[in-house]
């Protein structure tokens, strides 16, 4: 059987450490990376198209309805 792929996204709630790159309760769209994710990073995507790691604990995973879901893929789509 064959898995759906959907984009994740997650919503930042500390950038104590990253006050220039990260915005408080900003909607961002996370990428897969095991390795990173290992280490207790999430790799997201910025305005800019650009990806990053950022300690995983400075984000929740959101799973928005897939309304919502299509609207943040169409606006990240249009900013790069």
């Amino acid at each position: 059987m064959a898995t759906k792929s959907f984009k994740q996204f997650a919503i930042c709630i500390n950038n104590a450490e990253y006050p220039a790159s990260l915005d408080m309760y900003k909607v961002y769209r996370v990428l897969p990376d095991k390795k990173a994710e290992k280490h207790g990073d999430i790799r997201v995507v910025d305005e800019s198209g650009e990806d990053y790691l950022f300690p995983a604990d400075y984000f929740v995973l959101i799973q928005p309805p897939l309304a919502i879901a299509r609207l943040l893929n169409k606006a990240y789509a249009h900013a790069r």
